[in-house]
């Protein structure tokens, strides 16, 4: 189940009045139809990446609710490159274009299409999910990393001309692992997401505590925040070694070490 399906519950749950878009084979195959009745949130079909159909999609949004839109998430990410196992150092670089259209640029044109077309309430708000890796390598997320750092980047740039003309706030959120239908094609997840766990203070976010926060950046309590990348993740991103990482990492050399405790290789 995916991030966003819980920030659509948690935001009707708070009241709110909402559309949902996916793109035409998801609505097809998967379960948001299920989502849609639950929430009696109408389902509007889209590709991220075609700018026709967000405006499709906020032309839409704006006769169900009545008038412009208070926020908007955006919860996509895709790599084929991730799908298909290539290595970042033996990318497919159509592939990587994709990635990057698919997970980043698609954010822009969302943006940029509801800017054109007035489609957001002064002091409305436009988040997109993120992840550490766009600061720092880990192994596996491969040209996600990149993507995610363009998203970001996107959010600033777009934060300040939006913020200036229309009172619109972006920010990102940067998200613990967790393990959604797109994060387990990520190679090494399960020990990604273990590790993320022993290093943070308080432990991964779930998906649950991220619609939380969602919701908060949402609202009128955050209505003079903009052009953030908000860590969302325990406290992993301000960690060096915890205990609990430096203990199972000691753990790992215990087959190495002769009957003196000392480690020997080879």
């Amino acid at each position: 189940m995916s991030i966003a399906w819980k920030v659509a519950e948690k935001a009707v749950e708070e009241g709110a009045t909402i559309t949902l878009s996916n793109t035409p084979m998801a609505v097809r195959m998967g379960e948001v139809n299920t989502l849609g009745e639950k929430l009696n949130a109408e389902i509007i079909p889209a590709d991220a990446t075609s700018v026709e159909d967000l405006e499709n999609v906020f032309k839409r949004s704006m006769e169900v609710l009545g008038g412009k839109i208070d926020f908007v998430l955006h919860s996509i990410g895709m790599s084929p490159n991730v799908r298909k196992k290539r290595p970042y150092d033996d990318l497919d670089y159509d592939m990587l274009s994709k990635t990057l259209d698919i997970s980043a640029v698609s954010f822009h044109k969302m943006i940029q299409v509801a800017k054109k077309m007035d489609a957001i309430n002064e002091y409305g708000s436009i988040l997109a999910l993120s992840y550490v890796a766009a600061q720092r390598t880990l192994f596996g997320y491969n040209d996600m990393a990149d993507a995610k750092a363009l998203l970001e980047s996107i959010a600033r740039s777009f934060g300040y001309i939006y913020g200036r003309e229309k009172n619109v706030r972006i920010n990102t959120i940067s998200q613990s692992p967790t393990m959604t239908t797109a994060g387990s094609g990520v190679k090494g997840m399960e020990s990604l997401m273990d590790f993320a766990n022993r290093m943070s203070p308080l432990g991964n976010a779930n998906a649950d505590e991220c619609a939380d926060y969602c919701i908060v950046m949402f609202s009128d309590l955050t209505r003079k925040v903009t052009m953030q990348n908000l860590y969302h993740d325990g406290g992993f991103s301000s960690m060096g070694m915890s205990l609990r990482a430096m203990t199972q990492y000691n753990k790992s050399f215990d087959e190495y070490r002769n009957e003196n405790g000392e480690i020997c290789y080879g």
